[in-house]
């Protein structure tokens, strides 16, 4: 059982990029969109989940250690006070996951920026603590993981058979790709590269698992409940004009717009249980970014049941959603199991934060990877449904890892 914690948040009178803050510490935590969010380092207490309890177990965990602790918040908006980061895992197993509180928070919103203590942690405002700036990686190799294109493609030949027979409608399945340098990575550089590339999407680190992802869960504030939803997609090619007619096609597309459908619909029935209202656009509009353009739809709605069901609560009674499963859901999990040959470990699951109130966004963790010393997993998954085509998809997951790829990269 955790001690109780004292928490302290004040304002921070500092206007410099929150990333730069950051020091060199593998527990450092980070939550960014265009330089607003929250960064943080050190432990003061964590817990380690698995398996189906795994998301139940850390929100029991956190209620509790919530009511234990003594929190001193000058600022109060979300996000500050007592706050707790997290990464979970895909499966049910193995599962493996985990909730952190740093013991210093540093967040940005609305040009205030504050500053969160817990138990006597200390912050010096003249350097943070940051020692030397990242160095770049060096001599980044990559390789593939555990299937070449080849073999991937074939397990997304059987996925669509199994589609046509009937056996489900849609399944997401994923590939990965290993990176190796020639010294440990020090994560603030692949971070730093993607903050700055992909402003747009939510920049993530909690216990190694890190990225850019432009999916939003579940983002739950002061009574409304919001989930971006992306299904459908696309890759750029770099001319503005082609790629407007891209986009035109995308919107078109009946592949595309069925697979959006179902990711939509997952969620919507989803949430409909803890709202007293919601709003389900009748249409996709389309997302561009950098690599590729999506296909995407902003689900809200108003929650009736705030005071007993935290924001992590519900991002578990949304995963997997068939943005990163499939339809119907426990067929596509099953089928992932069974064709996907690899662990997706915390890749697609949620990531994210949540304050002593129960407000917090939760992500999934998507153009993202899993750092270790001098390697770094990459992971990438495409919707097949019946219309799929092999190569396209393998051409889609190679899209998908430009993110992180060229975060890695010292240009």
């Amino acid at each position: 059982m955790t001690s109780s914690l004292t928490v302290r948040t004040t304002e921070l009178p500092v206007d410099d990029r929150l990333l730069d803050l950051v020091p060199a510490d593998d527990d450092a935590v980070t939550w960014l969109r265009r330089d607003e969010g929250l960064v943080g380092w050190g432990v003061a207490a964590r817990i380690r989940t698995k398996g189906l309890t795994r998301f139940s177990d850390a929100d029991k965990w956190w209620t509790e250690t919530c009511a234990r602790a003594e929190v001193h918040d000058d600022v109060n908006e979300p996000g500050t006070g007592l706050v707790c980061f997290g990464t979970f895992g895909f499966a049910d197993d193995p599962g493996d996951s985990v909730l952190v509180i740093p013991e210093v928070v540093i967040g940005r919103r609305a040009g205030r920026t504050w500053l969160t203590l817990v138990d006597g942690a200390t912050y010096d405002r003249t350097d943070g603590g940051r020692g030397a700036p990242p160095a770049a990686p060096e001599d980044v190799a990559f390789a593939d993981g555990a299937l070449d294109g080849e073999r991937w493609m074939a397990v997304v030949a059987d996925a669509v058979r199994r589609i046509n027979d009937g056996a489900l409608e849609k399944v997401v399945l994923a590939r990965d790709l290993i990176a190796t340098a020639v010294a440990p990575i020090d994560v603030r550089w692949p971070l730093a590269r993607l903050a700055q590339s992909y402003p747009m999407c939510w920049t993530f680190h909690v216990d190694g698992m890190f990225g850019a992802t432009p999916e939003m869960l579940v983002r739950r504030e002061r009574g409304l409940v919001t989930s971006r939803v992306l299904a459908g997609t696309i890759r750029r090619t770099g001319d503005d004009e082609r790629d407007l007619a891209l986009a035109a096609t995308l919107a078109r597309s009946s592949k595309d717009l069925e697979e959006h459908e179902y990711a939509v619909r997952s969620v919507a029935d989803a949430l409909e249980p803890h709202c007293s209202s919601m709003n389900v656009p009748e249409a996709p509009f389309v997302l561009h970014l950098p690599n590729v353009m999506h296909l995407a739809t902003d689900v809200a709605g108003v929650v009736h049941d705030s005071t007993t069901v935290s924001s992590l609560q519900l991002a578990a009674s949304l995963h997997p959603s068939a943005a990163v499963g499939g339809t119907p859901t426990v067929e596509a999990v099953r089928l992932i199991d069974e064709i996907e040959c690899m662990d997706r470990g915390r890749y697609a699951g949620p990531v994210g934060w949540m304050d002593t109130t129960g407000d917090g966004e939760w992500a999934i963790a998507l153009r993202s990877a899993e750092i270790s010393g001098d390697t770094v997993r990459l992971f990438a998954g495409c919707g097949i449904v019946a219309d799929s085509d092999p190569e396209a998809e393998l051409a889609e997951a190679q899209a998908k890892f430009v993110p992180v790829r060229d975060s890695l990269t010292a240009g």
